[in-house]
C-alpha cells in the first residue's frame, strides 16, 4: 500500500496543473483519496522534516502528503473566496452555474471524477456550495421537535440547481416575480441559491432558531437581500406571497397533511406550484388539487402545478 501511495503522492507533488481554478473536481477527488490515507495511519505522528531520518520513509510520506492535501485545500479555498466575491456583486449566477453545465471531468481510468454511484446522494457540488457559503453546523438547539418532525439534511446541491433550472420548473424558469418558499429550510441552502442563481425572491421558514440565525448570517455576508429566514412552524407561517413551494420531507403524517391543507387554500387564490424531494413525493402526489408535471420520481425533486 505504501508504494502505491507515495506514487499517487509524488504524481500530485508534480502535477502543478490541479492548481488551477477550474480543477476542482479533480482536486476534490485527490483529496479524498488522500484523506483515506491520513485517517488509516493515526499511528504516524507529525513531526518535524528536521528531525526525519532515514529510516522514517513512512512518516516523511505522511507529512508530504498532508503538505499536498494543504496545497490542494488552500486552492480550493481561494476558488470559494473568488466565488463568494462575484456573488457579493451580484455575479453568482455565472460563477455557480458554470459548474453544473461543464462537462465531468475524467479522471485518469476514463471514469467520471468526483461522480456518486447513482442519482441520488451528495457530490462535488455539495463540496462547492458547503465552501462558498462557509456554514458552520449550529449545535442542537433547544426546539423540541414532534414526533413527525423529519431531522434535518440538506438538499443535494444538484437537485436545488435542477430546481433553478428552467426544464423543472417550466418553460423560463424563476423570475423576479417568483417567491421560493422553502418549507423546512433548516441552514437555507435552497433560499440562498434560489435568490444567488435567479431573480427570484426566496424564503425560508424554520422551526430551528440556530439554523435561521446560520442562514441570515450566510445571506448577509454574501449580500443576498432577496433571501429571507424566517423562525417559525409552517403550519401557521404567512405563505401569502409564495408562488413556488418547496419540501424536502421536513416532516411527515398529520403535520405534512395540515401543511398540505395549508397549500391547498393558497391554491384557491393563485396558482401556485409546489416542488417535492423525499418521502413527501408520494403523499403529495395523490392531492386532487395538484397535477404532476412529469411521472412522479422519488430520487429526483418533482414539480407539481395547482390545477385551475
Amino acid at each position: 500500500m505504501i508504494d502505491a501511495i507515495e506514487r499517487v503522492v509524488r504524481q500530485l507533488e508534480e502535477d502543478r496543473s490541479l492548481l488551477e481554478p477550474d480543477r476542482l473536481r479533480e482536486r476534490l477527488e485527490a483529496l479524498d483519496r488522500l484523506d483515506a490515507y491520513l485517517a488509516f495511519r493515526p499511528d504516524v505522528p507529525d513531526v518535524p522534516q528536521s528531525v526525519l531520518g532515514v529510516e522514517s520513509k513512512d512518516a516523511e510520506l505522511y507529512l508530504r502528503a498532508k503538505a499536498v492535501c494543504a496545497r490542494l485545500e488552500a486552492a480550493n479555498g481561494e476558488l470559494y473566496e473568488a466565488i463568494r466575491g462575484d456573488i457579493r456583486l451580484g455575479r453568482g449566477h455565472d460563477a455557480l452555474l458554470r459548474w453544473v453545465q461543464s462537462p465531468p471531468e475524467r479522471d485518469a481510468g476514463g471514469g467520471a471524477a468526483n461522480s456518486v454511484d447513482a442519482d441520488v446522494g451528495y457530490d462535488y457540488l455539495d463540496e462547492l456550495v458547503s465552501g462558498v457559503l462557509q456554514f458552520e453546523e449550529p449545535d442542537a438547539g433547544e426546539v423540541a421537535r414532534e414526533p413527525e418532525m423529519v431531522f434535518y439534511q440538506p438538499t443535494p446541491a444538484r437537485h436545488i440547481f435542477d430546481l433553478i433550472g428552467g426544464d423543472l420548473i417550466g418553460g423560463a424558469g424563476l423570475t423576479a416575480e417568483d417567491v421560493v418558499v422553502d418549507l423546512g429550510s433548516g441552514l437555507g441552502h435552497v433560499p440562498l441559491l434560489v435568490s444567488i442563481c435567479t431573480g427570484a425572491n426566496s424564503v425560508g421558514i424554520e422551526l430551528e432558531a440556530a439554523y435561521v440565525e446560520r442562514a441570515r448570517q450566510c445571506a448577509q455576508r454574501l449580500n443576498v437581500n432577496k433571501a429571507t429566514f424566517l423562525c417559525g412552524d409552517a403550519r401557521v407561517a404567512d405563505l401569502s406571497r409564495g408562488t413556488v413551494f418547496y419540501l424536502y420531507t421536513p416532516f411527515v403524517g398529520a403535520i405534512l397533511r395540515d401543511v398540505l391543507e395549508r397549500l391547498r387554500r393558497e391554491a384557491a387564490t393563485r396558482r401556485i406550484r409546489v416542488c417535492t424531494y423525499g418521502p413527501c413525493t408520494s403523499v403529495v402526489a395523490e392531492e386532487p388539487w395538484l397535477e404532476a408535471a412529469a411521472v412522479p420520481e422519488m430520487d429526483r425533486i418533482v414539480l407539481f402545478r395547482s390545477r385551475d
